[in-house]
C-alpha cells in the first residue's frame, strides 16, 4: 500500500496542533486539516499519520495534487491500494471491497480542486468501510456529514516591538523554522542582536507562512533578512525560487498562491482581488461598499456575503473576531497577489477610490455621532480600522486633486486622533494635505488650524502660532459663511494656545469662538472653547464664580450628550478651577470623575492631564509622597503620547512641583517620583483613582497577581467589560476572575472585593 514520504528536513512547531489531530483521530472518522496554501497542511497531516501506527492496520497515503480529472480518483486511490483493474467491474466497488474490513487511515491530501468527487468518494468509504478513517487536507472543507475541520494558522510570531533576545525569538515557531532554515542553506548563518528585528520583521511581512518562510530563508545565500524583508514588499518573484526536490505547487510561492486562485469563481477572483485594497482588516460592510461594481465580472452588494463566506472556506480570506464583529483580512502574500491582479484588470485606480470614499464616509458618520452615547462605539470601530484610515489618506494625499478629502477625514475626528495619541501623525497629514491643496484652496484655512490644534497639543506652540497667522490670513479671503466657520476655529485653536502660554487675550479670544460656534448650533465644537474659556476666565476673573457658571453650561452640554471625551474635560477643568482658586475636595472629587471618564476611551492623553492635575490636589491636601508619586505617573503619560506638563500646563505644574519637592527633599521627591513612573498603565489609574497607596505584593495573599490586579479594577469601579478592554481579554475570562476572587475571599459582591482591596494597602 502507498505510505507517505520520508521527512527530508526537520519538523518545527505544530504540537498543539499535532496533539489536537491525534485527538480528533481518536474520537471522529472524518477530519479536514484546512488552511492557506503554504500554511503546512500536507506537513502537519503526513507527521500525525506516522504517529498513528499502533491504531491502524494501514496508512494510505494519496496525494491528489497532480489529479486533473475528478473522475479518476478512485482509480488513483486504487493505484495506492495496490488494486488493478477487476475485469470490467467499477473502480469505486473494487475500493470499497478492499477497505470494507480493513482498519485504515486513508489520507487525502491536497482536495481542494476536487472537492466535489472528494465529498462523494469520502461518503461512500465512510458509509460501507467502518474501519476506515479519513484525515482530508484542503484548502476548504469538503462538507461531508460528521466532518470535523482543523482550521490551520499560520506560525506564531513575536511582535515587532518586543524582546529580540536569540532565545526569546526562537521560543516563536515562525523565526525557529527560518532559523533553521536559513542555517541549512548558509552555515554560516547566525541569528544575532544585529539581524533579529530584521527577521522578526521579514518573518511579519510573511505572516508566519512556513513555505514562504522557508522560501525566504533560502535566499540568505545572497542577501542578509533585512534586505530580504525590505524586497518583499510588492514583489513575491523574490520567493519563486524553491527546492527541486519539492512538487511545482510547493517549489514557489507563486504557484501555491495561483493553485488558489485557479480553484475560485470569477466572481471570487475579483472580489480576492478588490479585497486586497484593505490594510489589516475589514468587515462586512466594507466589503459590500468597496468591492461591488466593476466589470468583467460586475458584483452586487447582495453577493458580497456569500462570495466572502466562499474565500473563508477556501482558506483565502481568514475571519477574525473583534469587540463581538465579524472582520476578514488577506495574509499579506495573498493581499499582494490579489494587488497584482487588481492591477492586471485595471481595477486598481477605480477600487481604490471606493475604498477612500468608504474610508471619508466612515469617518464623516463617526464625527456626526461623535457627542453621543455611541462614542465608545465609533472609537472602536475607528481603531479596527485604523490602517485603512491610512492607506485612504495616503491614497487622497498622493492622488492629484484628492487632498482635500484627506483634510476633512482628519478635523472630522479631531477628538479620536488625540485619544489614540496620535497628535504628530495627525498634524503630519494635514500638513501633506495642505501641500497638496492649491495656495488658495478654501479648505486650507481649516487644515492650518487643525495642523496646529495637534502641533499644540504636542507641546509645539510656535509651530501652532505660525499656521494660525496664515489660516486667520487666508479666512479673510472665503465667503462670509465659510469665513465665519474658518475664523471660529483660529479663535479656538488662538485660545488654547493663549492659555498654554498665559496670554491675557485668551478669555476674549475663547468666548469669541464659543459665541461662534453656538450662533451655528455646534455644541461639539462649542466644548473645547468653554474648557478653555472656564480656565481663563479663572485666572484673569477675581471671582471664581465667573469661572464656576461656565463649566455649568459645559457641565449641562455633556451630561446632555452621554459621551466620556468631553465629559472627562469638563471635571477637569473643574478640579483645575477648584485645585487653583476654590475648594479641594470638590478638585478631588472631580478629578477623579474626570480620570473614570478617560478609560471607556482609553483616553490616554486626557489620564495625562488629570494625573498631572491629581498631583496638584495631593499638594494642596499636604500628602507630598502622593504628589510626587502622582508627577511620575503623569510624566509617563505625558512621555508616552509624545507631550510634557512643562509646555502643557506650565506654571501651575512647576509651582506645585517645586511646593512637593520642598516639602518632601529632593532625594524622598525622587524615589516617589521614580516608583510613580514605574506604575504600569492599570496600577498608575489604581492609584491616582484612590487616595491610599499602591497595593500590596500578592504574595500574602491566595489571589493570584492577575486577579490582585483585577480586584484593583473592581476597587476603581471598573465594569467587567472595561477590565476586559483595558486588559485586552475577553470578558468571560474577567468574569472568571472576579468568580475566583469571590470564592477565593469568601466574599459575595464586589463592594466586598472593593473594601478588601483598600484596606490592604500600605
Amino acid at each position: 500500500m502507498g505510505t507517505e514520504s520520508a521527512e527530508l528536513t526537520s519538523y518545527v512547531g505544530r504540537r498543539q496542533e499535532s496533539a489536537d489531530l491525534l485527538r480528533r483521530l481518536s474520537t471522529g472518522r472524518l477530519v479536514t486539516v484546512t488552511g492557506p496554501g503554504g500554511v503546512g497542511k500536507t506537513r502537519l497531516a503526513t507527521r500525525v499519520m506516522r504517529e498513528t501506527a499502533d491504531r491502524f492496520d494501514h496508512r494510505v497515503f494519496v496525494g491528489l495534487a497532480e489529479l486533473d480529472d475528478p473522475g479518476l480518483l478512485p482509480n488513483l486511490v486504487a493505484a495506492r491500494l495496490g488494486l488493478g483493474d477487476a475485469g470490467g467491474r467499477p473502480i469505486m466497488d473494487t475500493v470499497l471491497d478492499n477497505l470494507r474490513d480493513s482498519v485504515t487511515l486513508l489520507l487525502l491530501d491536497n482536495c481542494e480542486h476536487v472537492v466535489d468527487r472528494c465529498a462523494e468518494f469520502v461518503a461512500r468509504v465512510l458509509e460501507h468501510c467502518p474501519g476506515v478513517t479519513v484525515l482530508a487536507t484542503s484548502r476548504q472543507s469538503l462538507g461531508v456529514p460528521g466532518e470535523q475541520t482543523v482550521p490551520l494558522a499560520p506560525l506564531p510570531l513575536p511582535p515587532e516591538a518586543g524582546d529580540l533576545s536569540g532565545d526569546a525569538l526562537t521560543s516563536y515557531d515562525g523565526v525557529r523554522l527560518f532559523v533553521e532554515r536559513a542555517t541549512a542553506a548558509w552555515p554560516a548563518f547566525t541569528l544575532t542582536p544585529a539581524n533579529s528585528a530584521d527577521v522578526v520583521r521579514l518573518c511579519g511581512r510573511l505572516d508566519g507562512l512556513p513555505l514562504a518562510i522557508e522560501l525566504a530563508a533560502a535566499r540568505v545565500r545572497s542577501l542578509s533578512p533585512g534586505q530580504i524583508a525590505d524586497r518583499l514588499t510588492g514583489d513575491l518573484a523574490l520567493l519563486d525560487t524553491g527546492s527541486r526536490g519539492a512538487s511545482k505547487r510547493q517549489s514557489t510561492l507563486r504557484a501555491a498562491i495561483d493553485w488558489s486562485f485557479d480553484l475560485c469563481s470569477p466572481a471570487e477572483r475579483a472580489l480576492w482581488a478588490r479585497a486586497s485594497v484593505f490594510v489589516g482588516s475589514f468587515d462586512l460592510d466594507a466589503a459590500e461598499q468597496v468591492c461591488v461594481g466593476g466589470t468583467d465580472p460586475a458584483i452586487e452588494r447582495d453577493l458580497v456575503l456569500g462570495l466572502v463566506d466562499s474565500l473563508v472556506d477556501k482558506s483565502v480570506l481568514v475571519r477574525e473576531d473583534q469587540e463581538g464583529v465579524g472582520r476578514y483580512r488577506l495574509l499579506e502574500t495573498l493581499r499582494q497577489y490579489g494587488q497584482e491582479r487588481l492591477d492586471a484588470a485595471g481595477d486598481r485606480h477605480r477600487t481604490q477610490r471606493r475604498h477612500r470614499d468608504w474610508c471619508a464616509r466612515l469617518v464623516a458618520r463617526a464625527g456626526a455621532e461623535w457627542t453621543s452615547p455611541a462614542q465608545v462605539e465609533w472609537t472602536k470601530r475607528l481603531r479596527a480600522d485604523q490602517a485603512n484610515l491610512r492607506a485612504a489618506l495616503d491614497w487622497s494625499v498622493r492622488e492629484p486633486g484628492e487632498a482635500a478629502a484627506a483634510v476633512w477625514m482628519v478635523v472630522d475626528t479631531t477628538e479620536y486622533w488625540t485619544v489614540c495619541g496620535s497628535n504628530i501623525e495627525a498634524r503630519t497629514w494635514l500638513d501633506r494635505a495642505m501641500a497638496a491643496l492649491p495656495a488658495d484652496h478654501p479648505d486650507r484655512p481649516r487644515a492650518l488650524a487643525g495642523s496646529a490644534l495637534f502641533a499644540l497639543l504636542h507641546s509645539d506652540p510656535a509651530r501652532a502660532l505660525d499656521r494660525l497667522a496664515e489660516a486667520h490670513q487666508l479666512s479673510g479671503a472665503l465667503p462670509e459663511g465659510p469665513r465665519a466657520v474658518a475664523l471660529a476655529h483660529v479663535a479656538h485653536v488662538r485660545s488654547l494656545a493663549g492659555l498654554m502660554t498665559f496670554d491675557p487675550a485668551t478669555p476674549e479670544l475663547a468666548a469669541t469662538a464659543v459665541a461662534a460656534f453656538r450662533a451655528q448650533g455646534d455644541v461639539r465644537r462649542e466644548l473645547h472653547p468653554l474648557f478653555v474659556l472656564a480656565i481663563a476666565t479663572a485666572y484673569a476673573s477675581p471671582d471664581v464664580a465667573d469661572a464656576r457658571a461656565v463649566l455649568d453650561r459645559m457641565t449641562t452640554l455633556t451630561e446632555s450628550c452621554e459621551e466620556f471625551y468631553y465629559r472627562s474635560m469638563c471635571y477637569h477643568a473643574i478640579a483645575f478651577v477648584e485645585v487653583e482658586f476654590g475648594d479641594v475636595d470638590v478638585a478631588a472629587k472631580a478629578g477623579h470623575e474626570a480620570l473614570a471618564a478617560t478609560e471607556p476611551l482609553h483616553n490616554q492623553v486626557g489620564a495625562a492631564y488629570v494625573t498631572e492635575t491629581l498631583a496638584w490636589i495631593a499638594d494642596r491636601q499636604g500628602d507630598h509622597v502622593r504628589a510626587a508619586t502622582l508627577f511620575g505617573v503623569a510624566a509617563r503619560l505625558w512621555h508616552a503620547n509624545g507631550a510634557t506638563a512643562e509646555v502643557a500646563v506650565s506654571l501651575p505644574h512647576r509651582r506645585h512641583l517645586r511646593s512637593t519637592v520642598e516639602a518632601l527633599g529632593q532625594a524622598r521627591f525622587d524615589r516617589a517620583f521614580a516608583a510613580g513612573r514605574a506604575k504600569s498603565d492599570v496600577r498608575g489609574r489604581v492609584y491616582a483613582l484612590n487616595a491610599d497607596a499602591a497595593p500590596a505584593d500578592a504574595e500574602d495573599t491566595p489571589l493570584s497577581p492577575r486577579e490582585v490586579e483585577i480586584a484593583g479594577l473592581v476597587a476603581a469601579g471598573m465594569t467587567n467589560r472595561a477590565i476586559g478592554l483595558k486588559l485586552v481579554i475577553a470578558p468571560r475570562t474577567v468574569d472568571t476572575h472576579v468568580r475566583n476572587i469571590l470564592t477565593k475571599l469568601d466574599f459575595h459582591n464586589r463592594a466586598q472585593i472593593a473594601s478588601w482591596f483598600t484596606a490592604r494597602r500600605s
